[in-house]
């Protein structure tokens, strides 16, 4: 039986987001196909490492005593610390801890590396995390035995680290939503196709400010519902961003159970995606899934992964535009809509990603 340690995640079932998501997703694939698979699983707290099992796949917990970025550090450097006494393929999801996986390159063992997207040009990381980032990035190009980059941009910028048969790329994947319950909008006060949507971390660098300003410079007979974690009482940003909204925006906060955000997804009008840096990006995949029409900032990488028929703007004012110009325009959005779907099924199917992972997994499966 072939063994899969996966590394760089919070843990299994998935709570956290784009690469928790993943991995669940991958690790109940390979047991389906007779892998044994590992994850290593960040907690909470104090104490011994414990082990246990979940959906056949196989857990190792870590208390760590310390949150966020330092938090996420210690358990990294115990679990590559801990992978080191085990045998088999190790899969480390993110490079933002690639240095400690020099010692299971020394100690001979094979890794591959999923490389995320260029963590360092985000906006929102003072000069050390950068740094830090940006050195972690180059060692995880040197150490990993092979790479993964999850969009063509990203295999590009790797290559200029690495030689380009040492990254293989296999992009994100998403379930397709066919249906969702229209009853689950009730509670935020919006009906089908009577609201837009933005899903995604309230950062500057995802054009948060610039869409809300753009929705908000008139009245429009329709909502906007931004979902994000917004933090107005300590986040100069968030003050901002709610401050340039107008009384058709709704602030509901970050939405986690999954029903409910697909119903945002399938019943909203326009799917708006502001993010400017990074990869192939989760949510904008999903939103896909869900046959959204989308209107996305303009950039090499949500033009690969949305394909020619969404709306792509530059600026507020690009955005202002698209939005006087097709918000209600039935034909348009229709097409926009079935042009997601398709670009959905062409690429970006959870049965299409899992399957190029299994394959790539088997190239580099270690022969004794």
């Amino acid at each position: 039986m072939k063994s899969l340690y996966i590394l760089g995640i919070r843990g299994v079932p998935a709570q956290h987001g784009g690469f928790e998501t993943f991995a669940e997703k991958l690790s109940l694939y390979l047991v389906g196909k007779g892998w044994q698979v590992t994850v290593y699983c960040q907690e909470e707290g104090s104490g011994d490492v414990y082990e246990s099992d979940w959906q056949g796949v196989h857990r190792i917990h870590i208390p760590v005593c310390r949150g966020g970025a330092a938090g996420t550090v210690i358990f990294d450097w115990k679990a590559t610390r801990d992978a080191l006494s085990r045998d088999g393929l190790f899969l480390t999801l993110g490079y933002n801890t690639a240095c400690f996986n020099l010692m299971q390159r020394l100690k001979g063992q094979t890794n591959v590396i999923n490389m995320d997207g260029i963590e360092w040009r985000r906006d929102k990381w003072g000069p050390v995390a950068k740094t830090w980032f940006w050195l972690n990035e180059r060692a995880g190009c040197w150490i990993g035995n092979h790479l993964v980059a999850d969009h063509p941009k990203i295999k590009d910028h790797l290559a200029t680290r690495v030689r380009r048969d040492k990254i293989t790329m296999i992009p994100y994947g998403g379930d397709e939503v066919a249906a969702a319950e229209a009853s689950l909008l009730a509670p935020y006060g919006v009906e089908p196709r009577q609201f837009s949507v933005i899903i995604a971390r309230p950062e500057p660098e995802n054009s948060f400010l610039e869409m809300v300003r753009a929705f908000s410079l008139k009245h429009r007979n329709h909502k906007l519902v931004v979902l994000g974690n917004f933090s107005p009482d300590t986040n100069a940003f968030h003050r901002e961003v709610m401050k340039a909204a107008s009384d058709e925006v709704i602030f509901p906060g970050a939405i986690y159970e999954t029903a409910t955000v697909q119903a945002l997804r399938f019943f909203a009008r326009f799917y708006l995606h502001g993010h400017r840096v990074g990869g192939t990006n989760p949510s904008l995949v999903e939103a896909l899934g869900a046959g959204c029409a989308v209107i996305a900032h303009d950039n090499h990488f949500n033009r690969w992964v949305a394909g020619p028929d969404a709306a792509y703007f530059k600026d507020e004012a690009a955005c202002a535009e698209w939005l006087d110009q097709i918000l209600a325009d039935d034909t348009a959005i229709e097409r926009m809509k079935y042009a997601s779907l398709v670009r959905f099924k062409e690429r970006f199917t959870w049965n299409q990603v899992l399957k190029e992972y299994e394959e790539l997994l088997l190239q580099w499966y270690p022969s004794n």
